[in-house]
């Protein structure tokens, strides 16, 4: 059996992660730890806390861990995303991610290079998380701010919203579009966005999964979850 192991801020999408688990199929467990959310997704959850539910994902035996908030994971930028995951891998004993370098890390496993970027968030959290993704080497052609919505709103969000949002990033014809937020639930209906947008699109929670699978060195198939995990093997970083 596999253990990937998830902070993850509040309550809103989490039961994405059960039902990856389930699509899934195998001897992979997707075990979560709830931390607090501090300004809805945006807040590390410092390092008290996130030590604390680091080290009760390495008694669940996760071998890998994602910090699974995008903007949580983006805010400070790429210096500062590589300081949370470093932090997080000394104290959960296990390679560890954040969702922002899982976006970054899924889209160039799918040879992307003009990215569009669709989020529940207001204009300017839309602008940091597109900021990091420039300073990561990506030329984001539209960013689509849908928000501002609370978690707890962006988590009742049904497909055909979620849709509407990547048609409209879609315009400009990016290789592909990225859904931002671990509080959207994606996980029944991303083969479903993909053909709305005409391209790949990556989603938060899917990526954080496909993020600690690279990180734990296991090939996982499964085209329910998208274009994203249709490719093997995995790149490894």
């Amino acid at each position: 059996m596999t253990a990937l192991g998830f902070l993850y801020p509040g309550h809103a999408a989490e039961d994405d992660y059960p039902r990856i688990e389930q699509t899934l199929a195998s001897d992979i467990r997707l075990p979560l730890v709830h931390v607090p959310a501090r300004g809805g997704e945006a807040g590390w959850p410092g390092e008290v806390l996130a030590g604390e539910a680091a080290e009760e994902l390495r008694l669940s035996g996760a071998e890998a861990v994602v910090w699974a908030s995008t903007l949580g994971s983006a805010s400070g930028g790429p210096d500062e995303a590589v300081r949370q995951a470093d932090r997080l891998a000394k104290d959960a004993g296990a390679p560890a991610s954040g969702t922002a370098a899982a976006f970054v890390n899924a889209a160039r496993e799918l040879g992307m290079t003009r990215v569009s970027l669709a989020t529940p968030y207001d204009e300017a959290q839309t602008e940091t998380l597109a900021g990091y993704l420039r300073a990561a080497g990506f030329d984001v052609v539209r960013a689509v701010a849908g928000g501002p919505a609370s978690p707890a709103e962006a988590a009742g969000w049904d497909a055909e919203a979620q849709a509407k949002l990547v048609r409209e990033a879609a315009e400009p014809g990016p290789d592909g579009v990225l859904l931002a937020c671990t509080a959207l639930r994606t996980a029944a209906h991303i083969p479903q966005l993909e053909v709305a947008a005409g391209r790949p699109v990556l989603t938060a929670n899917q990526v954080s999964v496909w993020e600690a699978l690279r990180l734990a060195e296991r090939r996982v198939r499964e085209p329910a979850l998208g274009t994203l995990f249709t490719v093997l093997p995995p790149v490894r970083g």
